[in-house]
């Protein structure tokens, strides 16, 4: 395996795990509450690298 394909999967398994967690997290902030949309944005940050990402968008409750 490459230095590469390590990489992939590292980054992959990451990226799983965070959709996961937020889905979940969404859900729960989001139960019970009525229709609409709402905004929400997603921020991926590392120091180490300099990174700081941000998402933003909306989803519909309806």
């Amino acid at each position: 395996m490459t230095d590469q394909d390590t990489f992939n999967m590292s980054m992959r398994k990451f990226l799983k795990q965070v959709g996961v967690t937020s889905q979940r997290a969404i859900e729960d902030a989001a139960a019970g509450k009525s229709g609409g949309k709402v905004k929400i944005r997603a921020v991926i940050s590392s120091d180490e690298l300099g990174l700081d990402h941000v998402v933003e968008g909306e989803i519909d409750l309806s």
